[in-house]
């Protein structure tokens, strides 16, 4: 599923009378939301949902594909997610 497909799916969530802008606009408020949460509180946790946190890859030692040669590797900033309970039921 894209982006697109699920503001389709938030309009046929909300109803008939939600317009795809106004779909579009609950899409884009949650995910800026989730952003938001990030940056201040480091996690957000919907629950039933999943956990969306920040962590950090620390540095390790790797090598180059082309020429085999070794090189280090930088720590760098991601964001894990844990499902929670009632999304991993459906799989």
């Amino acid at each position: 599923m894209n982006k697109g497909a699920l503001i389709a799916e938030v309009q046929k969530l909300l109803g008939n009378r939600t317009s795809k802008a106004a779909a579009e606009r609950a899409t884009e408020a949650v995910l800026a939301a989730v952003k938001r949460g990030l940056r201040r509180d480091k996690e957000v946790a919907v629950v039933g949902f999943g956990t969306f946190a920040l962590a950090v890859r620390p540095a390790r030692n790797g090598f180059n594909p082309h020429t085999k040669r070794p090189m280090k590797i930088g720590a760098i900033k991601t964001i894990r997610f844990k499902a929670g309970v009632d999304l991993r039921n459906l799989a």
